[in-house]
């Protein structure tokens, strides 16, 4: 059996590497690929394949994609060309005889309104429509999207947002690598839609987190997207990526971001990590810088 991962340079393609690894999968079914490969030499150490994948080169994915049985496509991030890119290598996957694709969507894809989850699905209605045996994990928002802005927070004492009281799902990136993993080598998942989501939170309960574990007053500031928006930019998010990050936060509002499905637990096989536990690793190590 020979496991594509796409995107494996990226932070959830490298944790689903180690997910795989770490249950059992031989390095030699494995194949990591990725834009630069440069970035994939570690595994290459381990004994796992490494091929260069551009969604953007079509002529790079038949060879990346050579030989697969499985393989999960994890979408890109260039939020303008996810779905040019997703679908380059469906159709690359449909050529080389994939009989499982596993694609990593974002939560109520098939409802929200928001910037992000349109090219979700048109990718998915794209998969559906492609002939291939698929799998869908609709992820929640990651927690490290909110313990990733430590310095920040502890610096001004606050969590910035436009999610106003709306509750978010979210989960850890390690759990949603687990899963993945999990519904690449099981049987019983294909044609399965899945919605991955932790324990909910608003912005504000997750500020008193931050509070509780820091020992300082955190507090949530929300603002309305255009200033958000803004914010993200003066911070240095490339303008495209800050005007979405804003916007998911709209969403979020709306509920967008939030389920009460309970695939992420019933798929883990155990408790999903909660936003304290996130934030109180996120400090550890911090403090062991």
């Amino acid at each position: 059996m020979s496991i594509v991962i796409t995107g494996a340079s990226g932070h959830l393609g490298r944790l689903i590497v180690d997910q795989l690894l770490a249950a059992g999968t031989p390095p030699e079914q494995i194949v990591a690929t990725g834009r630069d490969t440069g970035k994939l030499t570690d595994l290459a150490r381990k004994g796992i394949t490494v091929r260069r994948a551009d969604f953007a080169d079509r002529g790079t994915l038949d060879d990346a994609f050579a030989g697969a049985d499985a393989m999960v496509l994890v979408s890109t991030t260039t939020v303008g060309e996810r779905f040019d890119n997703a679908r380059n290598a469906i159709d690359a996957a449909g050529r080389a005889g994939v009989s499982r694709m596993v694609y990593t969507s974002i939560l109520n894809a098939s409802t929200a309104q928001m910037t992000l989850a349109d090219a979700h699905r048109r990718t998915e209605e794209y998969l559906r429509g492609s002939g291939l045996p698929f799998v869908i994990l609709r992820n929640g928002w990651y927690l490290e999207n909110y313990t990733d802005q430590l310095p920040m927070i502890t610096q001004y004492h606050a969590l910035l947002g436009s999610a106003q009281n709306g509750r978010v799902s979210a989960a850890g990136r390690r759990d949603l690598a687990a899963v993945a993993a999990a519904v690449l080598t099981q049987d019983g998942h294909l044609g399965a839609t899945y919605e991955l989501g932790g324990a909910p939170f608003t912005l504000t309960e997750l500020a008193t987190t931050f509070s509780d574990v820091l020992g300082t007053p955190i507090a949530y500031q929300d603002m309305p997207v255009a200033d958000y928006t803004a914010m993200l930019a003066g911070a240095g998010l490339p303008p495209e990526m800050a005007a979405s990050v804003a916007d998911a936060d709209a969403g979020l509002a709306r509920g967008e971001l939030f389920t009460d499905s309970d695939d992420l637990v019933k798929l883990l096989g155990r408790p999903a990590t909660t936003a304290r536990e996130a934030v109180q690793n996120a400090v550890s190590v911090e403090e062991a810088r």
